[in-house]
């Protein structure tokens, strides 16, 4: 939201806000661009009839004063994707949907277009290298948008994704998450059909179709006004660590590697092939991506010793990271660390969607807080349940910071590889430095 009001103001709109509690870096970031507010806290006074708009945060609640204000005296309400639609429907809409790989993809696109020289918004979930907004909206006439599943607001309770009515859209991928929105797998299956309906007469429909339950998807609710565009993982090698991709008879390095990366990259080139990248255009930028922020990001290597952040918390992503970087370090010891800290993950009749996620890893663990569970208000997880859940033997499971520091500082690293996966902090770890200091020590 902070990062819409700054695009807004930059775009030469008076802009405004409220909250209940700003933090860092927001309260930085709209300190720099003279949008903090001079008091924190709910303010109904300014809400008047000479506003052209509130737009409603999805954290908001349905009590707020200020919504309760600005439905009573009628004041146009948007949702944050009803805005952006708003503002982007004179332009040719790119929509990134799915399960996962949303971000990256997203990324990808956002990095070619830029390398291409091309004029274009954007709406990503995450910060890019060389973007310093992860939200711009100006006269462009191309927007690329992450498609967030989330609800939109507290009363547009629909997806993010349902509002932007792409020309161009791209679902990565279906593995069942956010059960505490969607309850039932079918009801979510649902939502990526009101998607595919959302998408513009002659639009294009780009989607991966090694993934068979979204061919089936794809395949049972089929539309005759729009083209679809099937992909799976190209023609690539990997050699000493290294990924080398071809299209169209162009080839390249790359900086990223895995096969759900190079899917995230296949689905990216056919939707800048729509916006008129030519292949050697797409093959010469990709080839300096280096990916989104906590996206198998790299923390620190020397010649034995690698480490690396990711993203990864759903079954469906701790599996393609685990997958990717055993394929890409086979020769190296493989060791895993995820936590578990969305609500789909620390729910109990969930975890067995994990079997098996953790399998490839030499050394595997497991952590989760009881903060966490306490912040979302949910019941006690038996570690039982979790070392059932995932079905490794060997795994370690902690509910406890200086357990997880135990382990990882007990560990051989000689010749490994290391995976931190969360969207958490670990309870507080510092695992940037913790990489730093364990390269350091082998080197």
């Amino acid at each position: 939201m902070h990062q819409l009001a700054i695009a807004l103001k930059r775009k030469g709109y008076q802009v405004t806000g409220t909250d209940d509690e700003i933090f860092e870096p927001a309260k930085s970031n709209l300190a720099k661009e003279g949008l903090l507010p001079e008091e924190i806290g709910w303010q109904p006074a300014k809400i008047t009839k000479d506003l052209d708009a509130v737009i409603l945060g999805m954290h908001a609640k349905a009590d707020n004063p200020e919504l309760l204000k600005s439905k009573e005296i009628g004041v146009s309400i948007y949702s944050f994707p009803e805005y952006i639609f708003r503002e982007s429907h004179d332009k040719t809409r790119v929509v990134v949907g799915g399960s996962h790989g949303k971000t990256t993809t997203t990324s990808m696109i956002m990095h070619v277009l830029r390398e291409s020289g091309k004029s274009f918004d954007y709406l990503v979930g995450a910060r890019l290298p060389g973007f310093d907004q992860s939200v711009n909206i100006t006269d462009a006439p191309v927007i690329i948008c992450e498609g967030d599943g989330y609800p939109a607001s507290i009363i547009e309770k629909r997806p993010k994704f349902h509002f932007l009515f792409p020309h161009i859209a791209i679902i990565t991928g279906i593995a069942w998450d956010h059960i505490n929105v969607f309850p039932t797998f079918d009801n979510y299956l649902d939502q990526f059909k009101i998607f595919i309906d959302k998408i513009e007469s002659n639009g294009h429909l780009i989607f991966n179709d090694s993934d068979t339950i979204l061919k089936q998807l794809v395949e049972t609710h089929a539309r005759k006004d729009i083209h679809y565009h099937p992909y799976h993982v190209p023609e690539h090698s990997i050699e000493n660590g290294v990924t080398k991709l071809s299209i169209e008879g162009k080839a390249t390095e790359l900086k990223v590697f895995g096969d759900h990366n190079l899917l995230n990259l296949k689905a990216a080139w056919l939707a800048c092939k729509q916006l008129g990248i030519s292949s050697q255009q797409f093959i010469s930028a990709i080839a300096s991506f280096t990916g989104a922020a906590k996206r198998l990001e790299l923390l620190a290597a020397n010649g034995s010793t690698i480490f690396y952040r990711d993203f990864a918390h759903a079954p469906s992503k701790v599996k393609a990271t685990i997958e990717a970087v055993k394929n890409q370090f086979p020769d190296k010891k493989f060791i895993a660390a995820l936590e578990l800290h969305t609500y789909s993950s620390l729910n109990e009749a969930f975890i067995k969607e994990y079997k098996g996620a953790m399998d490839s890893a030499d050394e595997a663990s497991v952590f989760y807080s009881k903060h966490a569970l306490e912040l979302k208000r949910m019941p006690h997880l038996p570690k039982e349940t979790v070392q059932q859940g995932f079905a490794k033997p060997d795994l370690q499971v902690f509910n406890n910071r200086s357990e997880l520091e135990t382990w990882l500082y007990q560990l051989d690293y000689e010749n490994s590889v290391t995976v931190f996966m969360s969207s958490g902090n670990y309870d507080g770890i510092d695992i940037e430095n913790f990489a730093r200091r364990i390269t350091r020590t082998i080197d």
